[in-house]
């Protein structure tokens, strides 16, 4: 499905050479720094600086003029003044260029006459050329397999994960909090105003796309709501697909206008469309990127049935209590665990202070030792009631029970777990006063795909989403 995408889109994703129009030899503009940007990315095509004042950028020639440019030219990144664009096309044209991306604004989004005059008019030329259009008003492409970033952006590790942006800015929050968080991305795009390439193409390509295993998108609007509704519909059914929609209020719709000259339709339409497609729903940057973690970490639903171990120090039963809330509140089911298991726990913790029920508090472990800890969490793991574990670690309790070598174990030890059984196990790591320690071991876990989140209420959130697309699957 889609696989003529991915030939259309070989020279956007994989240029094998980029020309930055707007470079500057004498001051510090957009298009220097994309040149700069690419070249300390380790990009590895030809980079061609195009400027009309010319000289120098480090060791690479600023050509006055495209046409100039002595190779073939597969994308073109723009950041000149909007009165110059429809000559430039005229240049790319001249030298077939294959897309075009317009980091340049003031157009649709500025909702003037002479701003959408001029994106019609645009449009016509690239048409005649054959020339594919990204933007105007965006900041492009970003593959880190190729070495492509975000304009003043770093790259990550290339993975499985894809996004489509119409905001620039979200788009380099997600590039920003996937480095972070271990969402290793395939490929990303942030097309703007979307006159030409829009989010449905970009959908598509990243469907055939086969480094791609789950997308995520933040859409304002749309031009064509029958086109998007039929591709997430069908990009859905072969791939997660997660949609964070912005302009869902009155103030966010006037926002989105003036962002990237989308209109939008009302939040119940867009949840209603989305849900009829099959496409994952979410409300935020947080609930996005939550989502696309366990999709790149889980890749597929387990069952909503969960363990909960809410502590493994002092504060057990409190944490239990609210974690079970959480989950049941966000549509988990927490099943008493077997009888077996509890008599177990019971011999192991002894019944003072203990609770064997689910959520399971075995903070009495800390009297015991590390090694009852660990079987106590075994055991619990090991259960045949629930499908998933949920283990909350507060760092800033336990450091002082265990010091920082002890935690460092605890956490060996749920790496050594996750390992040894294909029970998805999940941790969350509230934040705290001993923030640095606990940003070290939401790393170390990350870095062994255990999926680590902040609150109880986040992972209950994602687990179920993860569940949801599972179960829309199977009954497709």
């Amino acid at each position: 499905m889609f696989e003529e995408k991915l030939r259309e889109f070989e020279p956007i994703f994989y240029p094998q050479s980029i020309a930055v129009i707007g470079a500057s030899a004498t001051s510090i503009k957009a298009g220097s720094l994309w040149v700069m940007d690419l070249r300390s990315a380790g990009f590895p095509g030809v980079i061609y600086p195009v400027g009309s004042s010319g000289g120098r950028l480090g060791d690479l020639e600023i050509l006055p003029n495209l046409r100039l440019v002595p190779g073939e030219v597969d994308y073109v990144i723009v950041a000149i003044p909007r009165q110059s664009v429809l000559e430039l096309l005229d240049d790319c044209a001249a030298k077939k260029v294959k897309a075009v991306q317009f980091f340049t604004a003031g157009f649709s989004e500025t909702d003037t006459q002479q701003g959408r005059n001029l994106e019609e008019q645009m449009l016509e030329k690239a048409r005649r050329a054959n020339m594919r259009i990204i933007g105007p008003n965006c900041i492009g492409v970003y593959c880190p397999e190729h070495r492509i970033p975000f304009l003043m952006g770093i790259l990550g590790e290339s993975g499985s994960v894809g996004f489509v942006s119409q905001s620039g800015g979200i788009a380099t929050k997600l590039v920003t909090i996937g480095i972070a968080r271990h969402i290793n991305y395939s490929k990303g795009v942030s097309f703007g105003n979307g006159i030409d390439l829009d989010a449905s193409d970009f959908l598509q390509y990243l469907a055939a796309d086969p480094k791609t295993k789950a997308i995520g998108a933040y859409l304002e609007g749309t031009r064509d709501g029958t086109r998007l509704f039929n591709t997430m519909k069908e990009v859905a059914r072969v791939k997660p697909l997660v949609v964070w929609k912005g302009g869902r209020t009155e103030a966010g719709a006037q926002a989105a206008m003036s962002h990237t000259g989308s209109l939008a339709s009302s939040a119940a339409i867009w949840s209603a469309m989305l849900k009829q497609a099959g496409a994952i729903e979410v409300h935020s940057l947080e609930e996005l990127t939550d989502t696309l973690l366990i999709f790149q970490q889980l890749g597929r639903g387990r069952g909503t049935r969960t363990a909960i171990i809410g502590g493994l120090a002092d504060g057990g039963g409190g944490n239990s209590v609210a974690a079970g809330d959480a989950c049941m509140e966000n549509g988990l089911k927490v099943p008493p665990l077997s009888s077996e298991t509890k008599q177990e726990l019971s011999r192991l913790l002894g019944e003072v202070g203990s609770i064997f029920d689910n959520p399971v508090d075995v903070s009495q472990a800390q009297f015991r030792g590390l090694p009852a800890l660990y079987k106590a969490v075994d055991l619990v793991a090991r259960d045949t009631t629930s499908d998933i574990v949920l283990v909350q670690e507060d760092t800033e309790i336990l450091l002082p029970i265990y010091s920082w070598k002890g935690l460092e174990e605890i956490n060996d030890f749920l790496i050594e777990l996750r390992g040894r059984q294909n029970k998805p196990l999940i941790v969350v790591l509230p934040p705290g006063s001993a923030e640095e320690k606990r940003a070290q071991i939401e790393q170390k876990l990350l870095a062994a795909s255990i999926p680590v989140f902040c609150s109880m209420e986040r992972a209950a959130k994602a687990i179920y989403r993860l569940n949801q697309y599972s179960c829309w699957q199977e009954a497709g």
